[in-house]
């Protein structure tokens, strides 16, 4: 299962090293090294939060999320991505971009890192909305009920989630990004946070809406095969869950390589950090990447999300921090490795809570205790 699964990532990860020895030796390759395992480290929680919204899927688009979104992860958030920001800041053409990243490295930084409070702001708005969308929703399961209990009823004033992320944006742009690092004034900092920042949203609000469009189109097809589902039952038939496809599951691909943009973001630009050759970071993140895809289908075909029900949530609180980390980094720079424990701590914390939850549901079937005394335990701690 583990080599069926992983497979392809390892033979990448082989190929990459490889590359990266004939490319840049030793050095390139103990840098390719470091950068695998830090898109890995970061990125975490999003094979978490895919994995959620892949198994809702069926068969036919997890393999095009494995092969198709693969390339698009890899070769365009990892490759083109830095280049097409560089080409944008800078108003020079992508070509003359390829050969300032190959020629003049030092440059090349620079002009990433004037682009990064547009990039910040537009995947910690997309980010910041995700979270949101998440706190905001009544849940059966609640992981910190003394949170989200009260959060589940503000959620039901309409478009709170939208106005929230609203005003933080504009705070951001008014205090942040009065600062940041960009060869402009501070109207033109502000005017650029801003309008990043809402397309980030419209971004979350256009993808995000179509696939609950089509996947709440489907609910009458699926009402139809349940009911098929239960007359095969009392049949003796074998049956298998409903999953998304068709539009619904194009959409919803969509949603989540967008979604994968905006966590790899900080991968791109803490990938700086440690090195300026973009042949050399293309291959650290692009192996990182393979995992974390590899990781995604792992968790759904394993059921992992049903037997520890508090790592979606962990997931997306790791993605709430994120979106903060991503919003500050406009004005402060913070360490890549403070954003990898964040995210981490916290899918541990939620991991170490459903165990014992677990635990504590398997105690209280032992002792014959109520279904009300079971479900106190599954309501969170």
């Amino acid at each position: 299962m583990v080599l069926k699964t992983f497979g392809w990532s390892f033979a990448v990860t082989a190929l990459g090293l490889v590359a990266a020895v004939l490319y840049g030796g030793w050095t390139g390759f103990g840098v390719v090294a470091i950068l695998s395992i830090l898109e890995i480290s970061l990125s975490f929680d999003n094979a978490v939060v895919n994995a959620g919204i892949l198994k809702k899927m069926n068969a036919f688009w997890q393999k095009i999320f494995l092969t198709i979104g693969v390339l698009i992860a890899v070769f365009g958030m990892r490759l083109v991505f830095p280049v097409v920001i560089v080409a944008i800041s800078a108003k020079i053409g992508p070509i003359e971009a390829v050969d300032l990243a190959l020629s003049d490295k030092d440059q090349y930084k620079e002009l990433v890192t004037d682009a990064h409070p547009a990039i910040a702001a537009f995947g910690g708005m997309f980010l910041l909305m995700i979270f949101l969308d998440f706190i905001f929703e009544d849940r059966d399961i609640k992981w910190l009920a003394w949170l989200e209990r009260p959060l589940a009823k503000l959620g039901k004033i309409d478009m709170l989630s939208a106005c929230i992320a609203l005003i933080v944006l504009l705070i951001t742009s008014m205090t942040l990004a009065t600062e940041a690092h960009l060869h402009a004034g501070p109207a033109d900092k502000a005017q650029t946070v801003l309008i990043s920042g809402v397309a980030g949203l419209i971004t979350y609000m256009v993808v995000g809406g179509l696939s609950g469009y089509f996947e709440n189109k489907l609910e009458e097809e699926e009402e139809r095969e349940h009911e098929e589902e239960e007359e095969a039952r009392a049949k003796g038939k074998q049956v298998s869950a409903v999953k998304l496809a068709g539009q619904a599951a194009f959409f919803m691909f969509l949603y989540l390589e967008v979604l994968d943009a905006s966590f790899s973001f900080d991968g791109v630009i803490g990938a700086f950090a440690i090195t300026n050759d973009i042949v050399l970071m293309a291959l650290g993140l692009g192996i990182g990447a393979m995992y974390v895809r590899s990781l995604t289908v792992y968790l759904v075909r394993q059921g992992t999300l049903d037997d520890y029900v508090y790592l979606e949530h962990g997931a997306h609180y790791a993605i709430g921090a994120l979106a903060v980390i991503l919003l500050v980094t406009i004005k402060y720079e913070i360490h890549e490795v403070i954003t990898g424990l964040v995210g981490v701590a916290l899918i541990g914390w939620s991991f170490w809570s459903s165990v014992r939850r677990n635990r504590a549901l398997a105690a209280a079937e032992g002792k014959g205790e109520t279904s009300d005394d079971k479900a106190e335990v599954s309501s969170g701690v």
